[in-house]
């Protein structure tokens, strides 16, 4: 195999990889904070997702209010954000409800 070399790592220069963020620490961490948040998001409606769809003994007004927690949960990670909610999630939340529960 050409260019690969099993069992040996190749050295890279400083220069090219540097150790440490430029950016002050303020902002890295709260690029983590915004990345672990959607993190859970993503997971959360999942969840919901799964529970509307698995669940045998759920109801459709048990499901619509899995629906608006959810809503509020990602409202409160991530503040005046409703419009990228109702363009990312919403749809797919309508869609699971529909398939469940025959709405129209």
């Amino acid at each position: 195999m050409r260019g690969r070399q099993h069992g040996k790592s190749r050295e890279t220069s400083p220069e090219k990889y540097p150790s440490h963020d430029a950016r002050p620490s303020a902002e890295v961490a709260e690029e983590l904070e915004e990345a672990r948040n959607l993190r859970r998001l993503q997971w959360m409606i999942g969840m919901v997702l799964s529970a509307i769809y698995q669940d045998p003994n759920l109801t459709v007004e048990q499901a619509s209010e899995l629906v608006a927690n959810a809503k509020n949960a990602a409202l409160g990670m991530f503040p005046g954000k409703e419009l990228a909610f109702d363009l990312l999630y919403k749809p797919r939340l309508q869609r699971a409800m529909r398939d469940r529960f025959r709405l129209q």
